[in-house]
């Protein structure tokens, strides 16, 4: 069984090697064929097609992981405060990202211990909690409530809290829920209104998404804990072995 595994990969690497032959050949006029020719050679042998396609693949995840391993050791792009929230010493040898969206159903599922560890925390990890609203999956609330979320910053004392009370929110977000709990945590509300029209809240959501595109985050929540990432929800367990805190 294993000989005809390493018959059949052989096989299919040689397919693609030939492909690329004849069309390099072909490109410099050394062989005779256009493309409805190759078209025709191709649908005869759907192997070539696949092996080739199959390759293609390979290259573009490989491409795609080299990309993202160079935005991870660039950690300072996720402490920038113009799109994270900032918190913690900064000389912390223990680091935390979360990339997150109000609406998302497992961000919220890792608030109970999230907010645990960054209570118990705070004082020797440097956090970073960066907006990555999917529109696509969570309408325009979540896009409306990441902005909210840019503008409570400007009242930083009360942030955390209230982040963490709309995160604790059941359903699409509203506005009638951002500016309640706003109130509940004792924002300004009327500045809150006002700091989310600022154009600069926009520029800075864009600048977070790209930054969340670039490192090849493509779901919420995401973790980058100590440089090295964990996508989905997190649990007490999972976060705690995944920082492997210094319990003296």
């Amino acid at each position: 069984m294993r000989a005809f595994v390493i018959t059949l990969a052989g096989a299919i690497a040689g397919a693609a090697l030939a492909v690329a032959v004849i069309l390099t050949m072909a490109d410099r006029g050394m062989i005779p064929i256009n493309d409805l020719q190759m078209q025709t050679y191709l649908m005869r042998r759907p192997e070539l097609a696949a092996a080739m396609l199959g390759r293609y693949q390979q290259q573009e995840e490989s491409k795609q992981k080299a990309q993202q391993t160079a935005a991870l050791m660039n950690q300072a792009a996720f402490f920038d405060p113009k799109i994270a929230f900032v918190a913690g010493p900064a000389n912390a040898k223990q680091t935390f990202v979360e990339f997150y969206d109000y609406d998302c159903p497992f961000c919220r599922a890792s608030l109970p211990a999230i907010k645990k560890f960054y209570e118990a925390n705070k004082d020797k990890v440097r956090f970073a909690f960066i907006e990555y609203p999917i529109e696509q999956l969570h309408g325009p609330s979540a896009m409306f409530a990441a902005k909210a979320s840019l503008a409570a910053r400007k009242q930083r004392d009360r942030y955390m809290d209230f982040h963490f009370a709309l995160l604790a929110e059941e359903g699409a977000i509203t506005e009638e829920m951002i500016y309640a709990n706003a109130a509940k945590v004792g924002m300004d509300v009327n500045r809150l209104k006002a700091d989310i029209q600022d154009p600069q809240m926009q520029k800075a959501l864009d600048a977070s998404i790209a930054l969340a595109r670039k490192t090849g985050i493509d779901g919420t929540p995401t973790f980058i804990l100590n440089g090295k990432l964990h996508p989905g929800m997190l649990e007490d367990a999972a976060l705690n072995e995944a920082m492997k805190l210094d319990k003296s």
